[in-house]
């Protein structure tokens, strides 16, 4: 027993040693990885100032300028980590661990691909810009005003005052109406008269009104299209261009041509029909009512003329 307890001491004694002399070797490696990773820290930040400062005489996206120094930086961070490793000795370790982690990441890819393709269709939209912080925009059902371009997600507000927030797949991979690319635009507004009207007087008396408005461009031609035999009215659609794009300034310019018309309209007696039926009472159709009334008995005998 005790010859096995002296034995055990010996062991753990040489492995202690071993060990000891080990970390003394070691230590001028110790001290080289540590200067290794401290300059790496360094040259990270001097490389993600640089990269910034490129980036903001390329392009002035803030959330594209900040992508690349990050990247830039911590790129810098994992070199020097690994220089550090491969000093002192563990580069086999690493390797083994780099292969690991490359089949982590693969299972992973597929776990979080919507995520992945959510910032690789934010990343095109920075590069592409097609719209900005403030612009007015539709897509994928959503109307409203940008307030953050991120990598991952879009975020506007909408004109009752929601914030709704899109993945930037759904923006890049849809189609987008900005309303904001261009100084003018145009306004269109679904108009219908009476059958007794005079077709070509009521689109004199339209254009005429709508020319008085200032906001209304001279220059661009006031369009009166007849499209249809309504239920109750013949119905056209009026088209004019405007000065302005911005979502409030077109409401108010579609507001006052409204009631343009409607003063237009009352100033030369042009009717704007309330909708008409034509109530039928017979089972073959065609009957009008008092002839109907005629055949319901009364008392066994029927309604005379």
């Amino acid at each position: 027993m005790i010859d096995l307890m002296h034995r055990a001491y010996e062991q753990l004694t040489n492995k202690l040693i071993s060990w000891f002399d080990m970390v003394i070797r070691m230590i001028p490696n110790l001290i080289i990885a540590g200067l290794v990773l401290l300059v790496s820290y360094r040259l990270a930040r001097l490389l993600k100032a640089l990269t910034l400062n490129i980036a903001r005489r390329l392009t002035d996206n803030e959330t594209l300028i900040r992508m690349f120094g990050g990247t830039a930086y911590y790129l810098a961070v994992i070199g020097g980590i690994f220089l550090t490793l491969n000093v002192l000795h563990l580069d086999k370790g690493v390797a083994s661990l780099i292969a690991g982690a490359g089949v982590v990441g693969l299972a992973l890819s597929f776990a979080f691909q919507d995520l992945a393709t959510n910032f690789i269709s934010g990343l095109f939209i920075t590069i592409e810009r097609p719209f900005g912080i403030g612009d007015f925009i539709e897509s994928n059902g959503f109307v409203g005003y940008i307030e953050r371009i991120g990598v991952r997600s879009i975020v506007i507000k909408t004109l009752d005052e929601q914030h709704v927030i899109i993945p930037s797949k759904d923006i890049f991979q849809n189609p987008l109406k900005n309303y904001n690319m261009g100084n003018e635009r145009r306004v269109s507004i679904p108009i219908g008269i009476s059958y007794a009207e005079d077709l070509e007087f009521v689109e004199k008396v339209v254009k005429e009104a709508i020319s008085k408005l200032p906001e209304v461009m001279g220059d661009r031609p006031i369009h009166v299209h007849y499209s249809e035999f309504g239920d109750s009215s013949i119905n056209f659609d009026l088209r004019f261009w405007i000065k302005e794009s911005e979502q409030m300034y077109y409401l108010g310019v579609y507001s006052r041509a409204i009631i343009a018309i409607k003063k237009a309209f009352d100033q030369n007696s042009i009717t704007i029909p309330f909708p008409i039926r034509t109530l039928d009472f017979g089972i073959k159709g065609g009957e009008k009512l008092y002839e109907s009334l005629q055949k319901i008995p009364v008392n066994n005998t029927s309604l005379s003329k």
